[in-house]
């Protein structure tokens, strides 16, 4: 890849990028250092990576590195957890948006990027078990797992209320 191809792939990709990473994160300063440290391993390994690959290469490190990311600054405690539950119940949510941020919110990690990769992004199941190392049949079935959660949460009427 030359640098002008890269400086095409800084163009073309760091919104979706930055998206997919601040969805998952939820902290604009990490999800941009996740992402510049993606582009960051895509300039080290330019040379190795073609150009039409770059889009999936660079999903792929920055998934990977915001799992290292989130493993080093997960803080909640289960009494935490706890309390959220108990907030959750007790506000009145009138905003689409909220009710289903906070749907996403109770999935996997695994299971928010899958809807995330799919659902917002577009990807097909091939690109998404290329970015997260799973088969296509694997992101079929933790996707379809992970939308039965959603669904379970959004139909219970104390969560949208």
């Amino acid at each position: 890849m030359t640098e002008k191809e890269y400086n095409k792939c800084v163009d073309l990709y760091s919104d979706n990028l930055f998206r997919f990473i601040v969805k998952n994160l939820e902290h604009a300063e990490d999800s941009r250092d996740v992402v510049q440290n993606a582009f960051e391993i895509l300039w080290k390994h330019c040379s190795d990576v073609p150009f039409e690959k770059a889009k999936s290469y660079l999903f792929t490190v920055a998934y990977h590195n915001m799992i290292d990311h989130v493993r080093k600054v997960k803080r909640i405690t289960l009494v935490e957890e706890f309390k959220e539950e108990a907030r959750v119940s007790e506000q009145k949510v009138h905003n689409a948006r909220n009710v289903i941020e906070k749907a996403l919110k109770k999935l996997s990690d695994v299971q928010r990027s899958l809807i995330l990769l799919k659902d917002y992004e577009g990807y097909s199941y091939e690109e998404i078990g290329e970015i997260m190392q799973l088969n296509p049949s694997q992101v079929k079935v933790y996707l379809h797992r992970a939308r039965a959660h959603l669904k379970e949460y959004l139909v219970r009427m104390e969560n949208v209320i």
